[in-house]
């Protein structure tokens, strides 16, 4: 691997190239960077120190699609299946995380189980989401289980209503048992997953906000605003990472996420509203996109 000279003996320019470059890989940069540094050096004009900003965008744009394409890599089934896992997981402690003060105990084991998700250790994953589900299924019906839980289980300020409040039992239940499918089938591959990013925790963190306000207040299914932007960001990410890869690993995710948002919606078909169905709406589309992208016709480029 190259090592970098020291700051002292380089130009501002190519200080300001370096941490452009670092938008790419760092496999890309121990073999490409120095060349594609010294072919940005001899073509900037003399007394250059700042990278003009068609440049700049470039540089970055290529940066992103190409740590993309190197995301796409291994078995694409099982990879989208891993993301779709991990979309559910970080969901299910999103729903949870309100209510960490009643249930620290159940919110740490989702924590944890997101945790086993991400790091590909799906065997452990099975039985931290097994017992958290089943906790959760028992709160959404009214019963109790491992142990005596104060219901309804009022929320904490970043939410407006008790856990499950809004949701049935059965939607709970299954959304667990997809997400316990799932991990069945990678931990019966035997094989090592790759590990997730840890912004899937800051997803998570970000959709457990239930504010700010924006439906009418008489509605009996509410959605989260912030749970909707974070849906909208992630599902478009898959759309430009099948996009960019001609990889429909991300939409297969996308899809396994949605099958369980729906199920939601479904359950509360007497209570949607324009809203309900804009946001279902968008979802559908960015899900298409992802899933027709892989399809398009091929541009040969360098990576």
């Amino acid at each position: 691997m190259t090592v970098a000279p020291p700051a002292s003996a380089m130009s501002a320019l190519e200080r300001r190239y370096r941490r452009l470059l670092r938008a790419y890989p760092r496999a890309y940069r121990a073999a490409h960077g120095d060349e594609l540094l010294d072919v940005l050096l001899e073509s900037a004009g003399p007394g250059r120190t700042v990278p003009v900003p068609r440049e700049a965008w470039g540089l970055l744009a290529g940066g992103v699609r190409s740590r993309i394409v190197h995301l796409a890599t291994g078995n694409p089934w099982k990879d989208g299946l891993h993301l779709g896992v991990t979309a559910l997981a970080a969901a299910q402690l999103a729903a949870l995380l309100p209510y960490a003060g009643a249930l620290p105990l159940w919110t740490a084991a989702s924590a944890l189980a997101l945790v086993t998700v991400l790091r590909g250790w799906a065997w452990a994953a099975i039985p931290l989401t097994l017992v958290v589900g089943m906790k959760a299924v028992a709160i959404a019906g009214g019963r109790q289980i491992f142990g005596l839980t104060l219901l309804p289980v009022y929320p904490s300020p970043l939410g407006d209503q008790a856990l499950f409040a809004d949701s049935d039992p059965y939607v709970v239940a299954g959304g667990y048992a997809v997400t316990l499918a799932g991990l069945g089938v990678l931990a019966a591959r035997g094989r090592p997953l790759q590990a997730r990013s840890w912004w899937w925790c800051a997803a998570a963190v970000a959709a457990a906000w239930s504010g700010p306000q924006w439906m009418a207040e008489e509605s009996t299914f509410s959605l989260s605003l912030s749970r909707m932007a974070v849906e909208a960001a992630a599902f478009g990410l898959a759309a430009g990472g099948g996009y960019l890869a001609r990889d429909y690993r991300w939409a297969l995710g996308a899809g396994i996420y949605l099958a369980v948002a729906s199920g939601d919606l479904a359950a509360h078909s007497a209570e949607l509203t324009r809203q309900h169905l804009a946001y279902w709406g968008v979802l559908a589309v960015l899900a298409l996109w992802a899933a027709g992208a892989p399809f398009r016709q091929r541009r040969h480029c360098l990576d």
